[in-house]
């Protein structure tokens, strides 16, 4: 059923009410999915230990488990083809849906993700869970949002649900998710995406919970506070950081690049080249394979020496990259934490080893570096530092969190290097030549915030060239509405709703994030 421009305004005037209902039932849904997905995964890294023990001194053993991978990349390889909204991580293709670029197919993006990282890590790949439980659970919210029959501006809410969703199951992170969901995906704060947002996450979480339990993540001990006298060490490291966040954004794209160019051997080929790596590697680094989290668990417990710290570290960093370059189902959330935590782990290990630094506080620099890292690849601070703290369950550190992840944000930004979401939706839309969503006639609200510094601050209304086929709906303004006209003067932090036809969506959600974001050259120092 087509909803019509007064259906869209009235059922908007309803939303707060209305979305807690629905963040509610979505949190559940997405929940239990992730859940699944959690336990299987979980299963796969048991299963491959018990193989490679199986397997170690025996050609002929060997021999069948290889077999047993080039099966398991065919099948992935099939479901890739099948369905190419889920190769990756995931993330990139749900901005893409909420910018109104892309459009997923519910009904086969969750059972091909669920099968296809499954058995990407059974076979040992290095990717994570975190992306393919942000993409499961936003497409447990359309799926959600068909079945009720909703509007593409409600739709958008339960997509943004459904990703706070299985970011808090998926890590016991519900504030992580809700702050992710906000920054990373919706990229917009309003009363009514943030309750719905937290419902949906703390009913995912607290579904997770039950099952699993209350424990963090990660166990460790992080030690004592850092001390003012080190804080000079942490700017250092967030630098190096930001240097190397870059490069990481750098290194998986150009990687994407050399897969590109093996087009001809297709995508069977392309997913048999990680699978024979971790093939390999399983006979001599198997510590190296799967998420990770092992390796953060051995780090934090001093298990590895310098040398071997390094030696993981390069050959986890190549890994990864060819894992995830691949197009295998997975995601490098999870992956780069794990590559931070081995920074910082260096970077104490060299300070006690050569400066003199206390051995107690190498496991605050791996806690930081993990924030910093991820701070200067995904550009989201304010998820990073909050999923460190919830993932180790300490939030004794935040004044160096907060710290780390400044400096480590301004070195990425100096450096221009992109977000790497932003670079691989990029990627993702030149691939596959996809236009905005090709429905008619629905009508799409959204809400930009009008930042300091933006183009659109200070300036009247008919003084700002706005994005054709988009209408302005309504400014809010410290909790009120204001009708807009010519003479309106926008303020920072206003609030612009605005609406267009579902086919000019993408077009104009890019021209409106130009308009109200803050620019450089429109700065007054």
């Amino acid at each position: 059923m087509k909803k019509d421009t007064s259906h869209t305004i009235k059922r908007a005037e309803r939303f707060q009410v209305i979305l807690i209902g629905e963040g509610l039932l979505v949190g559940a849904v997405a929940g239990l999915i992730v859940l699944l997905y959690r336990i299987l995964l979980g299963q796969a890294g048991i299963w491959l230990n018990m193989i490679l023990k199986f397997i170690k001194g025996s050609p002929i053993k060997i021999a069948g488990w290889f077999g047993i991978l080039v099966l398991l990349a065919f099948v992935v390889a099939k479901l890739v083809d099948w369905e190419p909204m889920i190769s990756g991580s995931g993330i990139p293709q749900l901005e893409g849906e909420m910018s109104g670029k892309m459009k997923q197919n519910c009904l086969r993006v969750l059972p091909a993700k669920f099968m296809g990282g499954f058995l990407s890590l059974l076979g040992g790949l290095a990717l994570g869970r975190e992306g393919p439980s942000i993409q499961l659970g936003a497409m447990a919210g359309k799926g959600i949002s068909k079945a009720l029959d909703r509007g593409k501006t409600e739709e958008k809410f339960l997509l943004t649900c459904g990703a706070s969703a299985g970011l808090s199951a998926a890590f016991h992170a519900p504030l992580a998710g809700v702050m992710f969901s906000l920054e990373e995906v919706h990229k917009n704060f309003s009363v009514s995406v943030l309750i719905s947002v937290m419902t949906a996450s703390l009913t995912a979480d607290y579904i997770s919970s039950n099952f699993l339990g209350m424990e963090s993540v990660f166990q460790f001990d992080i030690g004592n506070v850092l001390p003012p006298s080190y804080y000079w060490l942490i700017v250092i490291l967030g630098v190096i950081l930001g240097i190397l966040g870059a490069f990481y954004n750098w290194f998986t794209l150009f990687v994407q690049s050399l897969y590109k160019k093996l087009a001809g051997i297709g995508t069977f080929g392309k997913l048999l080249i990680p699978f024979m790596t971790a093939g390999v590697l399983g006979l001599v680094m198997p510590q190296v394979l799967g998420s990770g989290h092992n390796l953060v668990e051995a780090i934090t417990s001093h298990e590895y020496v310098l040398g071997m710290v390094v030696l993981i570290l390069a050959v986890r960093f190549i890994f990864s990259a060819v894992s995830f370059g691949s197009g295998a189902p997975g995601g490098i959330f999870f992956p780069l934490l794990v590559l931070g935590a081995f920074i910082g782990g260096v970077f104490g290990m060299v300070g006690v080893q050569f400066f003199g630094l206390d051995p107690d506080y190498i496991n605050n620099f791996i806690l930081l570096a993990m924030a910093g890292y991820f701070t200067a690849i995904v550009r989201a601070p304010l998820t990073g530092i909050i999923l460190i703290f919830e993932m180790t369950g300490s939030v004794s550190q935040m004044l160096s969190l907060s710290v780390i992840s400044i400096v480590a944000y301004i070195v990425a930004t100096l450096m221009k290097s992109k977000p790497i979401y932003e670079s691989l939706l990029e990627r993702l839309l030149e691939k596959n030549g996809m236009p905005a969503g090709e429905e008619r006639g629905e009508k799409i609200l959204d809400r930009f915030s009008v930042m300091f510094g933006s183009p659109a601050a200070n300036k009247a209304i008919q003084d700002v060239q706005w994005p054709e086929n988009c209408l302005l709906v309504a400014i809010q303004r410290n909790g009120e509405e204001i009708i807009p006209k010519g003479k309106t003067v926008l303020q920072p932090s206003d609030v612009i709703i605005t609406m267009t036809d579902e086919r000019d969506s993408g077009t104009v959600y890019e021209k409106m994030e130009k308009i109200c974001k803050e620019h450089p050259e429109h700065l007054v120092l």
